[in-house]
C-alpha cells in the first residue's frame, strides 16, 4: 500500500526515453505514483542552466538520475573523452541543481565497474576505492565514483537524502542494440538474430569467453529503485544484482538457443575480456528486504520477443 503522502509526490525520471529510464517510470504508474517525465524536446543535461532551470520550474520531490552516456567495451574504447566528460557534466548538474531546487530524495544510478579490477569476489560495496580500475572503462567508472561522493557529501554538508544504487550489468526492452556501442546481451541478440535470418555459418564474439558476468532485468532494477527511494536514508552505497554469474561463453549458448541461430559462435582472443569476473554480493539488499524475481532465461526470451516486436523502431 502506498502511503498517501508519497502518491501525491512529483517524481522526476531523468533519462526516460532510455532503457533504466522507461523501465522506472513503468513501474511508477502501474503503483500509483505521480511521475513527471523528462520533457520532449529532450532536453541536454550537459548545460548546467538548462538542468538546474528544468529542477527550479518542476520542484519534484523525488529525482531518479537515469540519464547517462552508457556503453559496452567498445565504446567505452573508443570514446573515453566523451564517457568521462558527459557523465559529469549530466551528474553534477542534476546533483547540484536537486539541492538548489529543494528535492527531497534523489536517486544515483551507478555501476559495477566502480568496484577495482582484481576486487575480491563477489564485490561487497565497502571495496570501493580499494584497488585499480578496469582500463576498459575507467573514465566512465571514475564519473560514477564522483557521483557517488557528491551525493555523500551533499548529505553531510546540506542534510539531504541523495542515495546512491550500484546495479549490476543491465538488459531488457528498450536497450541498445547499435553494434558499435552495446553491451554484451543486446548485441549478441541482435548478431545471432542476424545471422539466423541470413543463414550464415557463425557468430563473432569478442573476448575468449571465459570471463564471469552477472546480468538483472531492468525491471528489477527499477523495482529496487522504488523500494530503496521508498524505504532508504543512507548515503551508503547499495549493490543490486541477482549475486549469480555466468561466463559470456555460456550466455552466448544460451542466447543461441534464445533465438534459434544453428550456426557456430567462435570466440575472437585477440580482443579484450575486461574484468575477469564480475559479481555483486548482494547481502546488503537481501536484509533489506528485497531480491530480483525474473531468471536470465525468462528475461533473455522477454528480451528477445521485445527486441523482435520493435526491430523496425529501435536503435540500431
Amino acid at each position: 500500500m502506498i502511503d498517501a503522502e508519497i502518491s501525491k509526490s512529483s517524481i522526476l525520471v531523468l533519462g526516460s526515453m532510455g532503457m533504466v529510464g522507461s523501465a522506472i517510470c513503468g513501474r511508477l504508474k502501474r503503483s500509483g505514483y505521480g511521475v513527471l517525465s523528462e520533457p520532449m524536446p529532450r532536453v541536454d543535461l550537459r548545460n548546467q542552466t538548462t538542468a538546474h532551470d528544468l529542477l527550479e520550474d518542476l520542484k519534484p520531490d523525488w529525482v531518479f538520475v537515469a540519464a547517462a552516456k552508457v556503453g559496452g567495451i567498445v565504446a567505452n574504447s573508443s570514446y573515453p573523452a566523451d564517457f568521462i566528460y558527459d557523465n559529469l557534466s549530466i551528474q553534477t548538474n542534476i546533483i547540484h541543481g536537486s539541492y538548489l531546487a529543494g528535492v527531497k530524495n534523489l536517486l544515483f544510478l551507478g555501476s559495477a565497474c566502480i568496484y577495482p579490477r582484481l576486487a575480491p569476489q563477489p564485490m561487497r560495496e565497502e571495496y570501493l576505492l580499494s584497488g585499480h580500475l578496469e582500463p576498459t572503462n575507467e573514465p566512465y567508472a571514475v564519473a560514477k565514483i564522483a557521483g557517488i561522493v557528491m551525493c555523500q557529501s551533499y548529505n553531510r554538508q546540506y542534510g539531504t537524502n541523495f542515495i546512491s544504487l550500484m546495479p549490476t550489468n543491465l538488459y531488457g526492452p528498450n536497450d541498445n542494440f547499435n553494434l558499435s556501442n552495446s553491451h554484451v546481451i543486446p548485441a549478441l541478440i541482435r548478431k545471432m538474430h542476424e545471422a539466423k535470418q541470413s543463414h550464415a555459418d557463425f557468430v563473432e564474439v569478442w573476448g575468449s569467453g571465459r570471463p564471469t558476468r552477472e546480468f538483472l532485468h531492468v525491471d528489477d532494477l527499477a523495482d529496487a529503485g522504488v523500494f530503496l527511494m521508498d524505504k532508504y536514508n543512507s548515503g551508503e552505497i547499495v549493490n543490486v544484482g541477482t549475486g549469480l554469474e555466468i561466463t559470456i561463453r555460456n550466455l552466448a549458448l544460451l542466447i543461441k538457443d534464445v533465438v534459434g541461430f544453428n550456426g557456430e559462435i567462435r570466440f575472437n582472443e585477440d580482443k579484450p575480456d575486461g574484468m575477469p569476473r564480475k559479481v555483486l554480493d548482494v547481502s546488503k539488499m537481501t536484509a533489506l528486504g528485497w531480491k530480483p524475481s525474473i531468471s536470465l532465461e525468462n528475461g533473455l526470451e522477454m528480451t528477445y520477443k521485445w527486441y523482435v516486436d520493435n526491430r523496425d523502431r529501435i536503435r540500431s
